[in-house]
This record gives structure tokens, sequence and C-alpha cells, in this order.
């Protein structure tokens, strides 16, 4: 029998981590409908009412239920719009492992909300789902991605070279076509130690792990609608 994430909602201080529900479609256009967005992840362009829908109400749902992972929407606890998408993908029941990625939306940027919202999903991951890994993938001239992936105790594991697919316009044309180019992939890391030494309140690269504004970039992040992602294996 596969195994499943259960139906959940997580907050922390600043948000809440829920399923995606049809309200949220006007801001899922919107967030998705911007040019870093397009760049890192394999998300049509443009990004429709439509594509929306079809993620929030069939295939967001469907990884949940075929246990290949978990999406959920980041909102802010005191505002409720729609801040990011934190999801599980290419989970591995058997070894409890699985993949995090992280999107932020333009307003939103600067915030911390990325790191926030990845050391909510981890420790849950860790502390009540009994998983041993969690993954990050990042393309390699993505920065700000790997920003997140060491502000929340990621550890570097090497790089799996020509792995992705990024889209870029020529410098010359701002508002050209877009063009997918392949780039190397770094392979980060959580376990459960790394989530605890974070959380050592002594620990000052633990106190700014959460909300210092290192959210402006994205992971490897896969739209479930069928579109390839900065991390399409070959």
């Amino acid at each position: 029998m596969t195994s499943t994430f259960p139906d959940i909602s997580l907050s922390t201080e600043r948000l809440v981590l829920r399923p995606y529900d049809e309200a949220d479609i006007p801001e899922l256009v919107e967030m998705m409908n911007d040019d870093l967005v397009t760049a890192w992840t394999g998300v049509p362009y443009p990004y429709t009412e439509s594509s929306a829908r079809t993620f929030v109400t069939t295939t967001g749902p469907a990884e949940r239920r075929s246990g290949r992972g978990l999406v959920l929407a980041v909102t802010e606890l005191l505002t409720q719009r729609l801040v990011g998408t934190v999801q599980l993908q290419n989970t591995d029941w058997r070894i409890r492992g699985t993949e995090i990625g992280y999107l932020t939306a333009s307003w939103a940027r600067g915030e911390g909300y990325a790191g926030e919202s990845v050391l909510a999903v981890v420790r849950w991951l860790f502390g009540t789902q009994g998983f041993e890994r969690v993954e990050v993938r990042t393309a390699a001239d993505n920065t700000a991605s790997q920003q997140v992936a060491q502000k929340v105790g990621c550890i570097s594991e090497g790089v799996l070279r020509n792995a992705g697919i990024i889209r870029s316009r020529p410098d010359d044309e701002p508002q050209g076509r877009w063009a997918e180019t392949r780039t190397d992939l770094l392979v980060w890391s959580l376990l459960p130690e790394d989530v605890d030494d974070a959380d050592d309140p002594d620990d000052p690269a633990a106190r700014s792990a959460v909300g210092d504004g290192y959210d402006t970039g994205y992971a490897a992040y896969r739209d479930y609608a069928g579109y390839s992602a900065a991390a399409h294996r070959r």
C-alpha cells in the first residue's frame, strides 16, 4: 500500500501553510506570471487561469494522494495573502526521504518567508512523520535559492552536471522570447541533526535562519501540470 502525506496545515509566527483552494487562483496566476518564476521553473508561460485551476483542483491534490509529494500554499497569518509555495516531490517512503522546493511571490521577497516556511515543513517531517532526509536542488546560478538552503542549515553535497533546465532571454532583448538552456544542479540535504543544530538558541546562524531576507529566489520547482522544471532529469 502506498504511503501518503496527511492533508495538513502548518503555522509559524507569521505564516500559514495549507492546501491550495480555488479562492487562491487569482493570486496564484499573478504570482506565477513573474520573470524570475519563468526563468527558474518549468511552469507554463504565460500562466493562465486554466493552468492555475488544473494545478489547484487536480494535479496538486493528486501528488498527495499518489504518495509522490505534497503541495502547500504559503500565506501570511495576518492578511491571508498568498506569499509563495512549498512542495515535496520525488518522495521515497522506504528510505523516508523527499525533495523540497520553494517559491516566493515577487512582492513578498526580502522578508525571509522561504526560509521560515521550509523550516516549518522539515521540522514537521522530522518531528512527526519520521523522515530521515530532505533534499534541495538549486540551479547553479540561482544564488538566492542557494542562500535559502544555506540559511536553513542544508549541507552541500555536490553537483549534478548538466542535469537541469532553465529559461532565459537574450541580453539585448529583455522582452524577447524565452529559450531553454541546460544547467548544473547543486544538491543540498538536511538530516534531523542539522535541524536540531539550527534550533540551538545560542547559535547565531540559527537565529538568522528565518526572516532575514534570503527568500528572493527559487529552488528547483515543478508545476505538476506536466511541465518540465529546473530540476527535470534527463
